[in-house]
């Protein structure tokens, strides 16, 4: 298991790549080089790395993938509009042990563990309403508390999650036309940049769920589907506030700019330019940086919970 002294030094590396213009990124003496052009452009220790997000048309080589699960580096692709493709992830397969607790949890477990994981996202939730805008939900969420108790079923979960997003969203986001939560949609430039938090948000935590030996397509509350990733959707619940809170501040120090955007067939993308990139994946990954151990301590309880459970209880995230 990764340590939190060791975590501690890692780096999540994000590279952009530049349009018409050879990228490449080669393994070079312990370092992954970035090359432009033919041209040494940048380099980190790969002993510094925990995972690297490539955003474009890029190449690589069959040695740096090498290189990379030797280092327990995870390597996500993405496109240019951050939508992920394809992964190389490093992984702790052989813990077997792990994977027969996650494939024989009991109806009446995952359905204690999807309460839990709801409860606290509506904690984190009320808390940042409380902090941004001094409204305090209250009533309305121990209305909510009392109904995830009473429930027997995960799809009144979705019912009772759904209905305090109804109130979180139009208060949260009341000084920027909000309109509604539209995941994967992308109708306005909030949802836009809600999904791609998410994107960085959840492919950061389904790597360190795969360095624990998870089986990620395995949940609880987002039941098996297939090519999703139902356990990662499901932990990283708790954390989602922390992708709205950022969107809510970049917009108040006037870092987001409509101008950064294009709109066509009813959808918003951001325009191409490198340096418009670059700028809003700084601001998603500035804040998984910052809170890279508070999400690495709730993983790795999350796991001892799982292998121990009378030792260890089950995680709780408080949004800072």
């Amino acid at each position: 298991m990764l340590t939190l002294p060791d975590f501690r030094e890692k780096k999540i590396v994000f590279i952009q790549a530049e349009k018409d213009i050879e990228n490449q990124i080669r393994f070079w003496n312990s370092n992954i080089r970035l090359y432009k052009d033919g041209v040494f452009v940048d380099q980190i220790s790969c002993y510094l790395i925990l995972s690297l997000f490539i955003v474009g048309n890029v190449t690589i080589t069959s040695t740096l993938i090498h290189k990379a699960k030797k280092y327990g580096i995870s390597l996500f692709l993405l496109n240019y509009s951050f939508r992920s493709y394809a992964e190389i992830l490093s992984v702790a397969e052989g813990n077997y042990t792990l994977r027969k607790i996650q494939y024989t949890m009991s109806k009446a477990k995952e359905l204690e563990y999807s309460k839990n994981i709801i409860k606290n996202k509506i904690t984190n939730q009320i808390l940042l309403i409380k902090k941004i805008h001094k409204i305090d939900l209250k009533e309305e969420v121990e209305v909510a508390s009392r109904q995830i108790e009473k429930t027997n079923y995960v799809q009144t979960l979705l019912g009772i999650e759904g209905n305090i997003a109804n109130k979180y969203f139009p208060i949260l986001f009341q000084s920027y036309d909000w309109n509604r939560r539209s995941p994967q949609t992308k109708e306005d430039i909030t949802n836009l940049l809600m999904d791609i938090g998410h994107t960085y948000l959840f492919n950061y935590v389904d790597s360190l769920l795969r360095l624990f030996g998870f089986d990620t397509y395995k949940g609880f509350y987002h039941q098996l589907f297939f090519q999703r990733k139902s356990l990662s959707c499901d932990v990283m619940e708790v954390f989602r506030p922390l992708i709205d809170m950022t969107i809510l501040k970049a917009y108040n120090l006037k870092v987001i700019d409509a101008k950064d955007f294009t709109f066509k067939n009813g959808t918003y993308s951001l325009k191409f330019e490198g340096k418009i990139r670059n700028k809003y994946s700084k601001i998603f990954f500035d804040v998984i940086t910052e809170h890279k151990e508070e999400i690495y301590t709730y993983l790795r309880f999350f796991y001892l919970h799982l292998m121990n459970p009378t030792k260890y209880k089950f995680p709780t995230y408080i949004l800072p």
